[in-house]
């Protein structure tokens, strides 16, 4: 079994405006809401993909009764805790000549709340995975993901963890089996610019250094590169295509990644899985389907850099 933990979802209000103007009244011609949030974007995804997995994490008020709402309508499994004294966030994604987008900072998050839900991951069993994805909310501590781990630790579950520069590296401790950050993240974890795929590959095994299993690095329209825990370094490219919405083509490669690595036992075809679903998504309105990744997968390839 798969979980996913998103500990500040959102509803995702995408507005369509033509020609929009700041300090002025501006009309849509389109709108509608998108559930939101990292470990939804990857639960949604593997749902497309026919991978069974479960969505867990915090939410409220009359926005997050309509997240589930439309959690359900896309028939993915939730077991999502109702905090009755908080509002699920709202982000406002205005799309015109360019993108704007306005996310809210998240709820309050309660200790009672916060130890129902690690109740909830103390229920894996034995080669579960478990995906840690995006923010901590400010009301929690910035190190909650460690105490998650710790409280998983004898338990033999692979963890996935998709976060930012500390959040991510005292996670690094108890050995992730994968982490997705980007060339800016990955940057960013050790304050240096990242200029080529030579700079990838050496700071993703610092990575590695300090307790990552296998680090999968998004390069944007570039593509991906994977080390191994086996000390394997893998390229793919990423097919080309119209980018119409980039939100969640991060998410979706992680998901892709799980999918092809759980299908396949192939960590090369998990790296194709991920491209084609982060491409997929980046290319569509919504997240990736499956008829979407399949006809871009065979636009794939995969090479190795280095052993």
């Amino acid at each position: 079994m798969i979980k996913t933990v998103t500990l500040n979802p959102s509803l995702d209000y995408i507005v369509n405006v033509p020609n929009f103007k700041a300090s002025a009244i501006n009309r849509s011609n389109e709108e509608r809401f998108l559930p939101g949030g990292k470990g939804i974007n990857v639960s949604q995804v593997l749902t497309n993909l026919g991978l069974p997995n479960i969505a867990l994490g915090v939410v409220g008020g009359f926005t997050g009764d309509y997240l589930v709402k439309l959690l359900k309508g896309k028939k993915i499994n939730e077991d999502l805790i109702f905090q009755e004294d908080v509002l699920t966030r709202v982000n406002v994604k205005i799309r015109s000549n360019s993108e704007t987008a306005i996310n809210g900072q998240g709820p309050d998050i309660s200790e009672d709340t916060k130890n129902k839900l690690l109740n909830q991951i103390k229920s894996l069993n034995k080669g579960d995975y478990l995906v840690l994805a995006g923010k901590i909310p400010p009301s929690m501590p910035s190190n909650f993901y460690l105490e998650i781990m710790k409280s998983i630790k004898n338990k033999d579950i692979e963890v996935v963890v998709d976060a930012e520069k500390e959040q991510l590296k005292t996670s690094l401790s108890y050995r992730p089996f994968l982490i997705k950050p980007n060339e800016e993240e990955l940057g960013s974890v050790f304050d240096v610019e990242i200029n080529s795929n030579s700079d990838v590959i050496h700071y993703a095994k610092e990575l590695q250094k300090l307790g990552a299993r296998n680090v999968l690095v998004s390069l944007g329209e570039k593509g991906a590169i994977l080390i191994t825990e086996g000390n394997k370094v893998y390229f793919g490219n990423s097919p080309k295509g119209e980018l119409i919405n980039s939100v969640g083509a991060g998410d979706s490669m992680v998901a892709g990644f799980l999918y092809g690595y759980l299908k396949e036992n192939s960590f090369e075809e998990a790296l194709k899985y991920g491209l084609s679903c982060g491409a997929a998504s980046a290319s569509s309105e919504e997240l990736a389907t499956k008829d979407d990744v399949m006809k871009l997968i065979k636009n794939i390839t995969i090479k190795t850099l280095e052993e």
